[in-house]
């Protein structure tokens, strides 16, 4: 078996894809950069709408850039929405997401409260990418917020944890990945498939009463590998193949969680299922 160290790079090469997307070349931290309506702690839910959304960011990401797109979208169909930065690294500014994910869903839970205590909400709904729609399952979990939680919508979410099969082929697109990054990543350990954090996640079951639980997964996932290893057994799951509602969507993990409006809309549906509508190719022009 390869050491932790080596079996973490191609990992984090693979990753650092999120990176490229996640950080334009004036990248604002969360505090500073616009956010086109959301964390807006003023808004008040709608009786259309009358849960906020807190989006989690994947690995490598962060409150503001993972969501340039759905923030927008969401905010514009009438949700009071936010977003939180967790698991940080000390020095490593803007790449969010690499500490121990025990860790990170306390950092949740302490901001979920802080929603709604803002919004007066009871309950929130939770949309994540990446880790971001798995670590929530935690807090879910062991951390009290099945009480505090409708909903869980996970946009390729490592579920199950990622193989490294084939993930050093990548290092040769990205020079320098090898050395960005060492085992002092618990967060990236933790999402490899074995992990003891995973074992303890997924024991006894991989859902909660009283949640809802959406798997929106990519056939092109090269993170997620296998990609069905994101689905969710339990009462409450739906689990959605991006390419079943669209065959022509070669979105992969990145994009699915960045720009793709075809999963937005799925996003969308199960935010409001009592209200959904078809989701095809032509969603991306709602």
């Amino acid at each position: 078996m390869l050491p932790l160290k080596r079996a973490l790079r191609p990992l984090a090469a693979l990753l650092l894809a999120a990176a490229i997307g996640l950080a334009p070349a004036a990248t604002a931290t969360a505090s500073t950069a616009p956010t086109s309506g959301w964390n807006n702690y003023s808004c008040k839910p709608s009786a259309a709408h009358p849960r906020p959304v807190v989006l989690v960011h994947g690995t490598f990401g962060n409150a503001i850039d993972n969501w340039f797109a759905l923030a927008p979208y969401l905010v514009h169909r009438g949700y009071c929405v936010f977003s939180l930065d967790y698991g940080q690294l000390p020095g490593v500014p803007f790449f969010h997401g690499l500490g121990p994910i025990d860790k990170s869903a306390e950092q949740l839970d302490a901001y979920v409260d802080q929603v709604l205590a803002a919004t007066g909400a009871s309950e929130a709904d939770l949309v994540g990418h990446s880790q971001g729609g798995m670590m929530p399952r935690y807090y879910l979990k062991f951390l009290g917020g099945a009480d505090k939680v409708n909903a869980l919508v996970g946009i390729a979410p490592d579920n199950h944890g990622t193989t490294l099969s084939g993930l050093a082929n990548l290092l040769p697109y990205f020079p320098g990945a090898e050395d960005l990054l060492s085992a002092a990543t618990p967060g990236l350990a933790d999402q490899i498939a074995g992990s003891a954090f995973l074992a303890k996640l997924n024991a006894g079951g991989d859902t909660v009463a009283g949640v809802r639980y959406t798997v929106i997964a990519t056939k092109y996932d090269e993170v997620v590998t296998p990609y069905r290893s994101g689905f969710l057994d339990g009462p409450g799951v739906r689990n959605v193949t991006l390419q079943d509602l669209c065959a022509l969507d070669l979105s992969e993990h990145v994009a699915i969680g960045l720009w793709d409006r075809v999963a937005y809309h799925e996003v969308a549906n199960a935010l409001d299922p009592a209200h959904a509508t078809p989701t095809t190719c032509a969603s991306v022009f709602e």
